[in-house]
């Protein structure tokens, strides 16, 4: 199977990997490019300027506008915003859309909103709810409205908090920018 497009959908690039579904009611435009084995869920509009990496999950009511980047295994979680003008007017446009990039494996939880020009680092999970006003660090856990550091995780999906304990009191440190539970 090269990909699934619902015939309900609008799309209009040619620059979708295999395996990919893009379910009813989405519309994409000519210039995205999206990777191998990606989901986009129904009600997902995504502009030109957008590049969507491979096994990316994007749940419905999501809009992708021009200048956002989604790495390789990014999950975006149901009515995820993102921005792209930090200083939006009506008929107005700025020469160029703010750059925001999502690392690798990161997860933003639903409702959240991703504020235009932030990184938010590999593996990083994003709250439900939750306004990125700034960088995301790797291996880090943000939630809140604006978000704050509230922990850290592991490749695996493992929640670790600010003192680097898990829930089970093991003491966790960073080698190689990955996780590791000390012996």
């Amino acid at each position: 199977m090269k990909n699934n497009i619902h015939p309900l959908s609008d799309v209009q690039t040619e620059h979708i990997g295999e395996n990919t579904m893009v379910w009813q009611y989405c519309v994409i435009l000519k210039n995205a490019e999206i990777g191998n084995n990606c989901n986009i869920n129904c009600n997902v509009f995504i502009e030109n300027d957008v590049k969507i990496g491979d096994n990316v999950t994007i749940k419905p009511g999501v809009q992708i506008w021009d200048g956002v980047t989604l790495e390789d295994n990014v999950f975006i979680g149901p009515n995820v915003t993102f921005t792209n003008d930090l200083i939006p007017r009506s008929k107005q446009y700025p020469l160029e859309f703010s750059k925001t990039l999502i690392k690798k494996g990161a997860s933003i939880g639903a409702n959240s909103t991703i504020i235009a020009g932030n990184i938010i680092g590999e593996n990083a999970l994003i709250g439900a709810g939750s306004v990125i006003t700034k960088d995301v660090p790797p291996n880090t856990v943000w939630y809140g409205n604006p978000a704050k550091h509230r922990g850290y995780i592991t490749a695996a999906g493992l929640i670790i908090d600010l003192e680097m304990k898990d829930e089970s009191g093991n003491e966790y440190f960073f080698e190689n920018a990955q996780l590791i539970k000390r012996s």
